[in-house]
């Protein structure tokens, strides 16, 4: 069994979109089939658009974004669950002045994310 405390566990700056940071808090070292992140955009942050090679299933914590996923645009919110397929274009922008918060699962398979330049 592992257990953790979610402040003790390290933030790291995103390299791609803006004001963007992930928390590992299971690791593919730990869990033997999904990892757990979580994510947070700060107010006037995003994700730009990307597909990634293995499926996102997520939780909204906290905040509100707008979630585009191929010619769509959703917004989401605290309390709501999200599954973007394998392969589909995606990407994120925080709406209003609080932080866009969500917890991610993937699979331990390698994941190969591809940046959509328009």
């Amino acid at each position: 069994m592992i257990i953790k405390t979610i402040q003790d566990i390290p933030k790291e700056k995103v390299g791609v979109g803006e004001s963007t940071y992930k928390q590992v808090l299971i690791g593919p070292d730990e869990g033997p089939h999904f990892a757990m992140r979580r994510f947070i955009i700060e107010p006037g942050g995003f994700m730009p658009k990307h597909t990634n090679t293995v499926e996102h299933e997520q939780l909204i914590l906290n905040g509100e974004a707008e979630v585009g996923s191929g010619d769509k645009v959703y917004t989401v919110k605290k309390g709501q669950v999200v599954l973007i397929p394998a392969g589909e274009p995606h990407w994120y922008k925080t709406v209003g002045d609080e932080p866009f918060e969500f917890l991610c699962l993937v699979p331990n398979l390698e994941d190969r994310i591809d940046l959509i330049e328009e």
